[in-house]
C-alpha cells in the first residue's frame, strides 16, 4: 500500500509521515507491506488545441517519484498536455526512493512489480522518463537496507549513487532500441540538511551527463534568486504569477506562498491527507516546477 499522510501533526512529524525527508530521528517499525493488486499507473490522451509551439510529434512522457511527484501528478501532467499535447502516464508513489522503482527488489519495496520503471516503460514506451524523488534519506523503504544520510553520510551517497546506474541501466534496456530520454529533477533547499540536497542533485546532473540524459532544475524556481539552496517559504511573485494572479498569494506584499507553515518540503497549500493524493488547490510551488520540466521536454523535443 502507499505510504499514507496524516493530517494534523507536528511539523517533524507530519514530514516523517509524509514520507521524503531527512528528520535526525525515522520510524522505528518498517512500512506495512504492498498491497497493491495490479499497475496503479495512470494514461491520459486528452489532446489540447494546435499550438504552433509545439513539437511536430507529440511526446510521451512517463512521470515517476515520491510524495512531490504524488501532488503534482496532476498539474504536470496538464501542463504537458497544454503545452506539448503529450500523451502522459504517472505512477508516483509517497515514501519511496530510488530502489523502489528497481526490478528485483521483490516484496523489499514500496512499489508493486507493475509499476516499476522498466515494466512500465516496457508496458507504456515513453519518450521521456521524468523522475522526482527528493532523496529519502532515513530509510524508511526496505530497498535501502537500512542505510541513512544520519547515520553514514558517505553510505548514503554510494548507495544513492549505485541505484541511479542502476535505475538508468534498467529503463534503458527496456526501452531498447528506442531508449527513452530520462529527465531528473533537481530539488529545491532543504532547511534542515541543504548540504545533502545539493549533493543529490549534483548526483542527477552527472548521472544525466553520463547517459545522455536531461536535467530540469525545477528546484532553482522555488529558490530565491542568489540563493540556490536557500528556502524560504515565500518569493516574490514572478510575470506569470503576476498574470494570473490566483498565483500569486499576497499581491499586496508581491509575494507568492511556496510552503504552509507546517510543512517545509512539500508544496501543496492545503495540509495533506490520510490518502496520498494530487494536490487539489493551486499551489505556486508545483506550477513552478511543473513548468520547468516542461520546458526541458519541450526543448528537447523540438531539437534544440
Amino acid at each position: 500500500m502507499r505510504k499514507p499522510w496524516f493530517v494534523g501533526v507536528s511539523l517533524v512529524g507530519a514530514l516523517l509521515l509524509g514520507g521524503c525527508t531527512d528528520p535526525s530521528s525515522a520510524p522505528q517499525a518498517p512500512p506495512p507491506s504492498p498491497a497493491v493488486p495490479g499497475a496503479s499507473a495512470t494514461t491520459t490522451h486528452q489532446r489540447a488545441p494546435a499550438s504552433p509551439g509545439r513539437p511536430a510529434v507529440a511526446p510521451k512522457v512517463l512521470y515517476l517519484g515520491d510524495s512531490l511527484a504524488m501532488e503534482a501528478q496532476n498539474v504536470l501532467g496538464q501542463q504537458l498536455r497544454t503545452d506539448l499535447n503529450a500523451t502522459y502516464t504517472s505512477a508516483p508513489y509517497s515514501g519511496t526512493t530510488l530502489c523502489d522503482y528497481l526490478e528485483g527488489t521483490g516484496a523489499r519495496s514500496l512499489v508493486p512489480d507493475a509499476d516499476k520503471a522498466a515494466a512500465l516503460v516496457r508496458a507504456r514506451h515513453p519518450d521521456y522518463v521524468v523522475m522526482q524523488f527528493w532523496g529519502n534519506a532515513w530509510g524508511y523503504t526496505w530497498c535501502m537496507d537500512g542505510i541513512t544520510y544520519n547515520a553514514s553520510r558517505q553510505r548514503y551517497f554510494t548507495r544513492y549513487r549505485a541505484d541511479l546506474r542502476r535505475l538508468t541501466e534498467q529503463i534503458a534496456d527496456a526501452g531498447g532500441a528506442k531508449r527513452p530520454r530520462i529527465v531528473w529533477v533537481q530539488q529545491g533547499p532543504d532547511p534542515i540538511t541543504p548540504d545533502r540536497v545539493r549533493r543529490v542533485n549534483e548526483m542527477y546532473e552527472q548521472q544525466a551527463a553520463a547517459s545522455h540524459d536531461l536535467v530540469a532544475d525545477a528546484g532553482a524556481t522555488v529558490s530565491p534568486a542568489g540563493g540556490r539552496y536557500t528556502w524560504a517559504q515565500y518569493l516574490p511573485c514572478t510575470a506569470y504569477e503576476h498574470a494570473h494572479p490566483d498565483y500569486c498569494t499576497q499581491p499586496d506584499q508581491d509575494r507568492t506562498a511556496l510552503h504552509l507553515s507546517s510543512d517545509y518540503l512539500h508544496f501543496c497549500l492545503v495540509p495533506t491527507t490520510s490518502t496520498p493524493k494530487p494536490c487539489p488547490v493551486r499551489s505556486p510551488g508545483i506550477l513552478r516546477m511543473a513548468r520547468e520540466v516542461t520546458r526541458v521536454i519541450a526543448q528537447q523535443a523540438a531539437g534544440h
